[in-house]
């Protein structure tokens, strides 16, 4: 992620340095901190414990705020072609919102997003009828799909949601009626649509707004992560009760949020995410408090402990 303006910052973004009780730098939270913590939890358990009763491994690229094509996806197509499949994963994704254990995450939504056009035949506003303006078109596509309601949610996910993010004729004139007509949108959905059925309920929208208004109309779609969700179950568990152990307070299970190498992850083994408060993530002067630092790594030891203890 990228610093901004170094001016901007009280201090250096890649010196962590600790002032006023804060560790500060790019990465203090997201995500930096957690694999300090975590690598810290893991020694301690070691020193203390000895050799685990199985493996404790660490997973770290450089890539995921990226195209994430060379990090994690590469790395665990190596670890499996080499038998180092893990049975359960954590990522330290800065979950918590308000409080250090108050929202864990057991999946995340899906996205989707889509470039949608109509072509017209471009004429002068004179003579309106030996043009067809396209932006009616568009407009009542818009319309439409904006006003869908794609589910009601369930008991993991919030109802799918669909934002508009761009509408362009490519015309500056005013005395011209453009020939094409484009927009594009995103679709964030959880578990009750998947890409092909979003795609198959865009295609319907286009089809129906043709038929009623004509155009020839072109649709491409950008296709992210699709939703995915960790069961509740023995892991998820063990976590939830590590993590109440330690600060009293009962994580939420959530899958809100944006995207993270958990999309990858999720197709070899069990993951969830858990880690920090998210309050200045990506911004200037992002940092985490040594006491929260602490506390995480005293989570992530006990969540350690917890798990080769049960043998999961």
């Amino acid at each position: 992620v990228p610093p901004g303006r170094l001016e901007d910052w009280s201090h250096p973004p890649f010196a962590a340095e600790i002032a006023d009780g804060f560790v500060f730098g790019r990465g203090a939270t997201d995500m930096k901190g957690s694999i300090s913590a975590f690598a810290a939890a893991a020694i301690d358990y070691v020193n203390s414990s000895g050799k685990p009763k199985g493996s404790l491994s660490f997973l770290i690229t450089g890539d995921e705020e990226g195209p994430a094509i060379n990090g994690t996806v590469k790395v665990l197509q190596w670890m499996k072609a080499n038998g180092h499949i893990p049975g359960h994963c954590i990522v330290g994704e800065p979950t918590s919102t308000e409080k250090l254990g108050d929202a864990l995450k057991i999946g995340r939504r899906g996205s989707l997003s889509f470039a949608v056009a109509v072509e017209g035949r471009q004429g002068h506003v004179a003579y309106p009828k030996k043009a067809d303006n396209p932006i009616p078109k568009i407009a009542s596509f818009i319309g439409r799909i904006s006003a869908a309601t794609l589910d009601e949610g369930n008991e993991h996910f919030d109802a799918s949601t669909l934002a508009v993010t761009s509408v362009d004729v490519g015309n500056s004139a005013t005395n011209v009626i453009p020939a094409r007509a484009a927009a594009k949108f995103n679709i964030r959905f959880g578990t009750a649509h998947s890409h092909q059925s979003l795609k198959d309920w865009v295609a319907a929208q286009i089809a129906e707004t043709k038929q009623e208004l004509g155009g020839t109309w072109t649709a491409t779609a950008d296709e992210g992560a699709e939703a995915f969700i960790t069961e509740p179950g023995a892991f998820v568990g063990l976590v939830q009760d590590a993590v109440e152990q330690e600060t009293g307070l009962l994580p939420k299970l959530s899958t809100s949020g944006g995207t993270s190498d958990a999309r990858f992850i999720k197709d070899y083994c069990p993951v969830l995410e858990f880690g920090p408060t998210n309050a200045t993530i990506h911004m200037t002067d992002e940092r985490i408090s040594v006491e929260e630092l602490r506390a995480t790594q005293a989570i992530y030891a006990r969540i350690i402990e917890d798990y080769f203890n049960a043998q999961l």
